[in-house]
């Protein structure tokens, strides 16, 4: 059975992999195990010992403790039901509209800003 915090750890990895735009293969590469181990740590299906966080961490440029972040923030289970993901950080299609987002000039992402909080809003 998957344990809460094992979970959250291993949507940290794939956050911040996603946000460093590294896949599993590269991840899996420089931290020595394979790929699909790599997706066991992320669903939180096997745990990550302390020396592979520490690993993991160095490579993907964070301290241990982000992997920790909001873990006291959050109910052990995840009882919330919504259209919403519970961590938008995780989901790879609103990593890559945020990067996008902001590549577009301040004046532009203000207006495209304000069109999405209007069509939102209409929904």
């Amino acid at each position: 059975m998957k344990h809460p915090v094992d979970i959250h750890v291993g949507k940290r990895i794939r956050q911040r992999r996603l946000l460093l735009n590294t896949n599993q293969q590269q991840l899996s590469d420089q931290v020595g195990v394979n790929y699909q181990q790599v997706q066991k740590y992320e669903t939180g299906m096997n745990r990550v010992s302390a020396s592979r966080l520490w690993v993991i961490a160095k490579v993907l440029n964070v301290p241990v403790s982000f992997f920790f972040e909001g873990l006291n923030d959050q109910p052990l289970a995840n009882t919330r039901k919504s259209d919403f993901p519970v961590d938008i950080m995780t989901d790879k299609e609103a990593l890559e509209l945020l990067r996008a987002y902001y590549t577009i000039p301040e004046n532009q992402r203000r207006r495209l800003f304000d069109l999405a909080r209007a069509l939102s809003e209409a929904a």
